[in-house]
């Protein structure tokens, strides 16, 4: 089983995508949606971005390896957006889905956490039409901004990683983003990286408050609070993200607003 399914289910991972509504319809604004178009929502959570896809009038199909997220997404979908379906799914192996089926392949913060990097970077170019993008939001390694220190500050409390395991913050990374679509086929010239700030916001929630959400439903900080308990450290754990939260936040209306930079990586298949 997918360590990542099992994480993600513990929890109800709607209340920290609520921060996320908004950022996710910007990064979806600036990709440059051109109905018709099949799109593909790799990761997709309960639909962050597949609903803003949706609603700009693109068929979409979200995947997502958490069956919670799943059922939240086609709760929300039923709502009246007939072109917006969920199933759940596994990144690195599409099983079910055809050759060639999308125009546009959208994973953001999603495909990045399956454990195979160089299988999702092939399954996402096969299952995109020749002429079409894949499109990909990740998080970056040793950025100074919000949730690459959050993950770093976690893993100092957290038990090494089991051998072979690839950090998914490795998709931050030029060369490896390079290395796995290079592998599944893509030229060089045809990959393109640039930096990008996603925005946790909202207008009446405090920085406490949105680390006490990654603290019951966010995978990595399950993780970091469940081996603090053990060593006697949850106070010193929730203490450091706090401070991180509140030195990070821009809000200035006693709400959060908190930026953090992520690797936009567009590939032209």
């Amino acid at each position: 089983m997918n360590p990542n399914k099992a994480l993600w289910e513990k929890g109800d991972f709607t209340e920290i995508a609520a921060f996320m509504r908004e950022s996710g319809e910007a990064v979806v604004n600036s990709i440059g949606i051109t109905p018709p178009l099949r799109a593909l929502d790799l990761g997709c959570g309960d639909g962050t971005t597949a609903m803003p896809l949706a609603l700009l009038g693109a068929e979409v199909t979200g995947i997502d390896i958490a069956r919670n997220l799943v059922e939240a997404g086609n709760r929300r979908a039923a709502a009246g957006l007939d072109r917006l379906k969920f199933h759940e799914g596994d990144a690195c192996n599409l099983d079910g889905v055809g050759d060639d089926s999308f125009d546009l392949t959208l994973s953001v913060f999603g495909a990045m956490f399956a454990p195979k990097p160089f299988d999702v970077a092939k399954e996402m170019v096969r299952v995109t039409k020749p002429g079409g993008r894949i499109v990909m939001g990740n998080w970056i390694p040793n950025d100074p901004t919000f949730v690459s220190q959050l993950l770093k500050v976690s893993s100092a409390f957290t038990p090494p990683p089991p051998e072979g395991f690839v950090s998914p913050m490795t998709w931050g990374v030029d060369t490896h983003v390079v290395e796995r679509f290079g592998q599944a086929g893509v030229p060089r010239e045809k990959i393109s990286m640039v930096k990008d700030t996603f925005h946790f916001k909202s207008p009446d929630k405090r920085p406490e408050h949105f680390i006490d959400l990654f603290r019951r439903f966010y995978g990595p900080t399950m993780n970091a609070f469940d081996a603090a308990e053990k060593n006697g450290k949850v106070e010193e754990l929730h203490s450091q993200l706090v401070e991180l939260a509140k030195a990070q936040n821009q809000s200035k209306n006693h709400g959060t607003s908190i930026p953090a930079t992520f690797l936009r990586v567009t590939v032209s298949v």
